[in-house]
């Protein structure tokens, strides 16, 4: 794969065989993926061949190997002119992201306090392969409530508070939902996990503001210095993983009746129009609610524990997801046009001025979360006027070892004791998942934040770091 390097933190893929457009790749050298060990760049030249693509097939500073798409990758098609939508290019957990909570309580409080908000959060907090999740749904028929109606549906009936909803994405919930094309087993996986973390990078992590770079902008999304903060990642766990398997097999069989080929089956696409992007869409918008229902539940279970061991009061910063498709009015050559824009393992960042932020966070941008690998800092970004990628950017370190190469190389009981003698109290789900997710794993997020902001795509605004965590 030969790269051209643009400019500081921009790298060419040019066009070659069926791309329709080039690949652009923003990364610092150092993040750029092992092309001995890792074909995520090959994905991004695959992207590119998708029907209706615009502009190029992008990929964040933290890409790294996934389904169909580089996780990090983001591509927009031109609905009106045959744009494709592509599961893949959402992923498995479809709006998987992260949740942000700000604390009334000082970091200088805390260590007082670790131990019991520790155990209270390990023991509120379901999560791991199996089932268990803090809101036992009766019927399908409340399920598909929360299908349709996300954190709006959880604010409703009690989790939460109507302030929430201004700072969520989509105001707490996805339009168009259609739980109808949910399957009956998405439906099943889904039934018992509506309120719990799951496994893998998934966490519960409790923070401090620790360095404040825009203090205007930082005022305004509701953080100061030494502020205790909580953040929550997590997604649509079985019920999305499904959605995913069953419109992907339902794709593949209609591409030959649009003409469609593609260089890898793990792309399987429809035209953004036709019954089966349609029929895709409203599932995917159904998960994306799902997860985000889940996101409200875990905030609440973690509010209950902060009033009850603290008396501190949790306020939400913002909810944003990082793996969805969305139909979306951008620029292109000059003219406005209606995008799919598919971000998996990319975060939205919207730009001071967006007309779908709240009021009170217009003046500032869009509030982007970025979580660190267990251990490390996570950022607080902010979107920007002018950026390339269809206002979209990084979502996290990016993984660099496998599940398995990391448990040959630390055992989770020695992370846990070394996270510990750094002041970071863990409560995992096991072992081996601790193992799996040590932070030596992960490409340096600090650096992938550095080229995420010198490329243009977005603009810190504070760095927070962990006090102690929750791990699936």
């Amino acid at each position: 794969m030969e790269l051209v390097e643009e400019s500081a933190y921009r790298f060419r893929i040019d066009r070659h065989g069926p791309m329709r457009v080039p690949g652009v790749v923003f990364a610092a050298r150092a993040l750029l993926p092992d092309l001995g060990e890792d074909r995520s760049l090959e994905q991004v030249a695959n992207v590119a061949t998708l029907p209706g693509i615009v502009g190029a097939a992008y990929a964040m500073p933290d890409v790294h190997w996934g389904y169909g798409f580089p996780i990090g990758g983001v591509a927009a098609t031109d609905v009106d002119a045959g744009g494709v939508v592509s599961p893949g290019g959402v992923g498995f957990d479809i709006s998987c992201g992260v949740r942000l909570l700000a604390a009334d309580l000082s970091r200088d409080d805390f260590p007082r306090l670790r131990e019991a908000l520790l155990d209270g959060l390990d023991a509120a907090v379901p999560r791991g392969m199996g089932r268990g999740a803090v809101w036992h749904l009766g019927d399908r028929a409340e399920l598909d409530a929360v299908l349709r109606g996300g954190s709006r549906y959880a604010v409703e009936r009690g989790h939460g508070v109507e302030a929430d909803l201004a700072r969520c994405e989509d105001h707490g919930a996805v339009g168009d939902a259609d739980p109808g094309q949910v399957s009956d087993r998405a439906v099943q996986r889904g039934q018992g996990q509506v309120g719990s973390l799951g496994s893998g990078n998934h966490f519960l992590e409790v923070q401090a503001v620790d360095e404040v770079y825009d203090e205007p902008v930082a005022t305004a999304f509701g953080l100061r210095t030494g502020q205790v903060c909580v953040m929550v990642h997590s997604g649509s766990r079985g019920l999305g993983h499904q959605v995913c398997t069953d419109h992907v097999r339902a794709m593949e069989q209609v591409m030959p009746g649009f003409g469609i080929e593609v260089p890898d089956r793990q792309l399987a696409c429809a035209p953004v129009d036709s019954p089966a992007g349609r029929a895709y869409l409203g599932a995917m918008a159904a998960a994306a609610n799902y997860a985000r229902a889940n996101r409200q539940l875990l905030a609440e279970a973690a509010r209950r524990v902060f009033t009850r061991v603290a008396g501190a009061r949790l306020d939400l910063v913002y909810d944003v997801s990082h793996n969805l498709a969305k139909i979306e009015d951008h620029p292109v050559d000059g003219a406005t046009r209606r995008l799919c824009v598919h971000r998996k393992g990319a975060t939205r960042a919207f730009p001071p001025g967006h007309p779908d932020l709240p009021a009170d966070l217009r003046p500032v941008g869009q509030p982007v979360l970025i979580p660190g690998s267990m251990g490390t800092s996570s950022y607080v970004l902010t979107g920007v006027a002018g950026a390339p990628a269809f206002a979209s950017t990084c979502h996290g370190a990016g993984r660099v070892r496998s599940r398995r190469q990391a448990t040959q190389t630390v055992r989770g009981h020695d992370l846990r004791r070394d996270l510990a003698a750094r002041g970071i109290a863990v409560r995992g789900a096991s072992w081996r998942g601790l193992a799996e997710e040590m932070p030596e794993a992960y490409k340096d997020v600090t650096a992938v934040v550095d080229a995420a902001e010198g490329a243009g795509l977005c603009r810190r605004v504070a760095r927070l770091v962990p006090l102690g965590v929750v791990k699936g």
